[in-house]
């Protein structure tokens, strides 16, 4: 989106290299690659959230009530809850939940579940999916998991003005978000974004969840968010107890922003942990000396007049080939503002040297407050 500074660099040969290694396995090449379905889940994920995260979350940000769901998938069994069932409930909107038995499931897709904005018992386009924290929705390193967009006419607008609208609204809690992919370019954008989930328009919320192993494409100067990233949105994206990679191998992985991306959308990141998500593109944005990317370990944010809060959160051992190894964060014009409060940055490596700890933010300084409650090393 514009000029920065230059920075010295962790990519070169090597970099070029583990990107392409990346993208092969990402592909399941030489594997065949997942089938869609429901299965028993064998892997066991990190909790979700951050336990000695202490900062109060805002009236509307927590969990929504789900006591009287819209649609219930499944029927008491792991076999109940199949991939047509969960796409037949989600464009039904409302509020879903799972009934999947005792133990916890794996559900994988074969394609991603489109938000159609005005479907169903629900014209306004909200909806709740709770998982109930027994519930993993897998892309089987092959798909992109959830996608909302306002804006595109093939999924019904509701609004001459998609991007000032505060619906369609998605909350997503008490969920698990494993192997998202989405290498391909949105339509609306242009360029590859959001591996678990991508957000145009309205309002999403995430709360009590866990996103693993989500990927994007591994280069490109804008392309972000390999777990989650938000577009137009009419309000921040609230991020609450949630975890984001959570230990080595599980990382989020694409060219920017690990954990999280957005052009002028404001995060709310509230109790939550972000750690071991890498951002492995080179070349910076706009792209030069290579492909681009490379910026924001866990988020990378551009844009004007919008805000990046982190509270109570754990953001650690994430790493990018460029600027800011935790944080990427730019105003373009100055008016943008961070404030960072009783969080933890640690062990976020590649920096550049005028970044040492992990930041890289640009805007007027007077807009930026990371204080002494935090933790940096």
């Amino acid at each position: 989106m514009s000029d920065r500074g230059r920075a010295s660099r962790c990519g070169g040969t090597t970099g070029r290299l583990a990107a392409s290694l990346w993208l092969a396995a990402a592909l399941g090449c030489g594997a065949g690659g997942p089938k869609s379905g429901v299965s028993l889940t064998t892997e066991t994920w990190p909790a979700a959230g951050n336990p000695a995260g202490q900062c109060a979350v805002p009236a509307g940000a927590g969990l929504e009530d789900t006591s009287h769901p819209t649609t219930v998938v499944g029927s008491g069994t792991p076999e109940s809850c199949t991939p047509a069932a969960l796409l037949a409930a989600i464009h039904d909107a409302g509020v879903v939940t799972f009934d999947c038995g005792p133990a916890p499931v794996t559900i994988t897709l074969a394609s991603p579940i489109e938000i159609v904005n005005d479907s169903g018992v629900n014209k306004d386009g909200d909806t709740v999916i709770d998982g109930g924290g027994k519930v993993t929705l897998s892309g089987g390193g092959a798909t992109r998991i959830l996608y909302q967009n306002g804006c595109d006419e093939s999924l019904h607008w509701i609004t001459s003005h998609c991007q000032d609208y505060d619906h369609p609204r998605l909350v997503v809690q008490n969920l698990t978000f494993a192997d998202g992919y989405a290498p391909a370019p949105v339509p609306t954008l242009g360029f590859s974004a959001g591996g678990a989930i991508y957000a145009e328009s309205g309002l999403l919320k995430i709360v009590n969840c866990v996103f693993v192993r989500n990927a994007v494409s591994p280069i490109g100067p804008d392309v972000a968010g390999a777990a989650v990233y938000s577009f137009m949105q009419a309000g921040p994206v609230y991020v609450v107890n949630s975890t984001f990679g959570g230990a080595p191998g599980l990382g989020n992985v694409g060219s920017n922003g690990g954990a999280l991306g957005s052009i002028g959308v404001s995060y709310t990141v509230l109790n939550s942990v972000m750690t071991y998500n890498q951002a492995i593109g080179w070349g910076e944005n706009p792209a030069t000396n290579g492909p681009g990317g490379g910026s924001g370990g866990a988020i990378y944010n551009d844009g004007d007049t919008y805000t990046l809060t982190i509270c109570g959160s754990d953001v650690s051992n994430n790493s990018a080939k460029e600027l800011g190894g935790a944080v990427f964060y730019v105003s373009d014009d100055n008016s943008g503002s961070v404030a960072i409060e009783q969080s933890t940055f640690a062990a976020n490596a590649c920096q550049a040297p005028q970044n040492p700890k992990g930041f890289y933010v640009q805007t007027n300084p007077a807009n930026v407050s990371i204080d002494a409650t935090n933790h940096i090393e």
